[in-house]
């Protein structure tokens, strides 16, 4: 897994509760790598399995929701980062199946070793959309924190549903539907 996550990770557990929680959760993770990331580095994904486990035990939040907000946290870095992905494109449903085509492509040329998830879009019916996600590491709660962050980006009134297929590699089906009022 690309170092950018764990640097981000750790930046947001900085940021959202301390940097003293952050040295003590990589102290109580007894990680491989000591816990110290560059952000072009690889590291056993593992390990951020193991930090998202002992955050949540730290602070009695879930896993899932944990990841959801990290994924939130991600997708403001990635905007920041890479504005030219959001160019031209007005609204989530018009963006997000851009992922695997083009910002996976582009992510890609930059880091030619990552892994990641692919992404498929269909659209069943106009303002709707039904985002596949497969991924060996199961990190689908990660992804619905980027969709949502990118519904909010965009100040659009969608919701988002998610239903797991139990498959190899596990795939999760977001359903992406106008909020009902």
């Amino acid at each position: 897994m690309k170092g950018m996550v764990f640097t981000e990770f750790m930046e947001l557990v900085d940021e959202k509760l301390s940097p003293e929680t952050t040295e003590r959760l990589l102290e109580m993770s007894d990680l491989p790598s000591g816990g110290i990331y560059t952000s072009v580095g690889n590291y056993d994904p593992q390990e951020m399995v193991t930090l998202v486990t002992n955050l949540s035990g730290m602070t009695g939040t879930s896993v899932p929701d944990l990841l959801k907000t990290f994924g939130r946290h991600l997708f403001k870095r990635f905007l920041a980062s890479f504005p030219e992905f959001f160019e031209g494109i007005n609204s989530s449903l018009e963006f997000l199946p851009h992922v695997d085509g083009y910002v996976h492509v582009e992510v890609r040329k930059l880091y030619p070793d990552a892994e990641l998830p692919t992404f498929t879009c269909e659209v069943p019916e106009p303002g709707s959309m039904t985002m596949t996600y497969e991924s060996k590491r199961h990190l689908a709660p990660l992804a619905e924190g980027l969709i949502l962050a990118c519904i909010d980006h965009y100040g659009e009134s969608l919701e988002v549903r998610s239903e797991t297929i139990a498959s190899d590699p596990p795939t999760t089906k977001f359903f992406i539907t106008p909020k009902q009022t």
